[in-house]
């Protein structure tokens, strides 16, 4: 199976066309969108929405991951093997999350290019057809060389920041919620923020933070959009880094990490 992830825009002309190279390559393999709305140009914030995404992805799996703000400068094109996962990039970090939070994980530069190549829009013309390769079992024809680790690598740790707003208006983080203890309040946009488990634990338009589906630090309200209240509608999505900091006995501070 093929899962894809990247900042393109669901409703934008590049999702398309990737498509359709990947239905060109390898048809039958279904294609699977994970997100297409990740923060633009932040690429810290997409490796770890990322991280959190490709552990549920089934082992065989090949994810074609791209937020690539230095498309056509001297970044390589690489393919990570994660605990039986294939992830396609750039070396720009967007993989190295996912990679060092792996039990066993293997790093690769891709040696194919196509004999037409953008310098604008690898996404279709190198990481498609390399993914494709992935998925068909074809190894050898993607000419993939190992190297011994990342040019870019943000590490395992967690990120102090917003990395994504859903279109409920909810904050979701770079922390790992078994990182912070539940009776920590949270700081984001100027507001402490307390724990709740669920929704209706707490009044109707209150704030709260839970771990989400994911297992990351959520920031919601019930019935209402979290990032309206806070004031940071539409700031992540732009790119924009939003911190957030965890409560160390009594105090704000930075938050934990590994």
């Amino acid at each position: 199976m093929l899962f894809l992830f990247s900042d393109f825009g669901a409703g934008d002309l590049y999702v398309g066309q990737v498509k359709a190279v990947l239905a060109g390559r390898a048809p039958g393999v279904p294609v699977i969108d994970l997100l297409h709305e990740a923060p633009a140009f932040n690429v810290a914030a997409g490796a770890h929405l990322l991280a959190a995404l490709a552990m549920r992805i089934p082992r065989g799996g090949v994810v074609l991951a791209v937020v690539d703000p230095g498309v056509g400068g001297p970044r390589e094109a690489v393919a990570v093997f994660a605990d039986g996962r294939w992830l396609v990039g750039p070396d720009n970090g967007l993989l190295s999350v996912t990679a060092a939070r792996a039990k066993k994980a293997t790093v690769h530069a891709i040696g194919w290019r196509p004999e037409r190549l953008s310098a604008s829009f690898h996404g279709r013309d190198l990481f498609a057809p390399v993914a494709a390769m992935l998925a068909n079992g074809r190894r050898r024809s993607a000419r993939l060389d190992r190297r011994p680790g990342l040019a870019v690598d943000f590490g395992a740790g967690d990120l102090a920041q917003v990395i994504y707003l859903d279109h409920y208006g909810n904050a979701i983080t770079g922390l790992r919620a078994g990182s912070v203890p539940t009776e920590r309040r949270v700081t984001v946009g100027g507001r402490e923020i307390a724990h709740a488990r669920v929704f209706p634990e707490v009044p109707a338009g209150a704030l709260f933070w839970y771990e989400n589906s994911l297992g990351l630090v959520e920031i919601a309200a019930n019935g209402a959009s979290a990032a309206e209240l806070l004031g940071i509608a539409g700031k992540s999505r732009a790119g924009r880094a939003l911190e957030v900091r965890v409560a160390h006995g009594g105090e704000t501070g930075p938050e934990p990490r590994e």
